[in-house]
This record gives structure tokens, C-alpha cells and sequence, in this order.
């Protein structure tokens, strides 16, 4: 398969009418104040992946649910790795742990707040 109908069938799968998992998001200077860390160091979780975020409504915002207890989400940041290795963008990866995931029994982000790291990346991996 090209990577055009790869790219297809990939956004025909996260734009499809599957009720996604319900989560704020939140703007660089939200990430700030809940992180408790200046601008700089939130800027540098985006970059290195501790954290992904997308333009939404023409602004950088990331899913509230990537956070936890403060922190970003530990498990998140191996799982962008994988869905980058597959040829995600960040929207893919994004919409990709909002959506149900069949497989799996829930969207990869409950997964991951479950737990269940190993699996939602082995998963990950067979995605494309």
C-alpha cells in the first residue's frame, strides 16, 4: 500500500463518527500553570515528547488527559515514539489515543491511564 492510501485510511479511521474520549485541552500558558513550570521547560516536554499538541482553533493545545497528578503522563511519551515510527503526525497520534481502539476494548489513552502500556504500543506498532 502507498503511504497517499496509508494516509487514507488513516484519517478515514479518526475522523470516523466513534465517540472519541472526552478531554479539555489545554493552551501553552494552561500547561504552564498546571505544570507549575515556566514556559521554557513546557515548550522543551512538547519537543521532546513528554507531550504532544496540535493546533486547534489556530492555537497549540494539548489534551488535558496527557497530564496526571501534575505531571505528564509517563507511559505517553515511548507511545508517541512508536506512533511516529509508523509515520503518525502529531494530529494522528493524537486522535489515535482519543479513539476507540477495537483491539483493545477502549481508547489508548484509558488504556494508558490503566496501566496498560505494553499493550497499547504493541498495538501501536501494528497500526499501519
Amino acid at each position: 500500500m502507498d503511504s497517499a492510501a496509508l494516509r487514507s485510511e488513516i484519517v478515514a479511521f479518526v475522523t470516523s463518527d466513534a465517540p472519541r474520549f472526552e478531554t479539555d485541552w489545554l493552551t501553552l500558558p494552561d500547561l504552564v500553570e498546571v505544570l507549575g513550570e515556566p514556559l521554557g521547560r513546557v515548550r522543551r516536554l512538547l519537543d521532546e515528547f513528554h507531550l504532544v499538541g496540535s493546533k486547534r482553533d489556530g492555537v497549540l493545545k494539548v489534551p488535558a488527559v496527557f497530564i496526571v497528578d501534575g505531571h505528564p503522563l509517563p507511559s505517553l511519551r515511548g507511545t508517541v515514539f512508536v506512533l511516529h515510527d509508523v509515520g503518525f503526525s502529531d494530529d494522528e497520534v493524537i486522535d489515535w489515543l482519543l479513539s476507540p481502539e477495537e483491539s483493545i476494548g477502549m481508547s489508548p489513552i484509558e488504556a494508558l491511564l490503566a496501566g496498560r502500556k505494553s499493550e497499547v504500543r504493541r498495538v501501536a506498532r501494528t497500526v499501519v
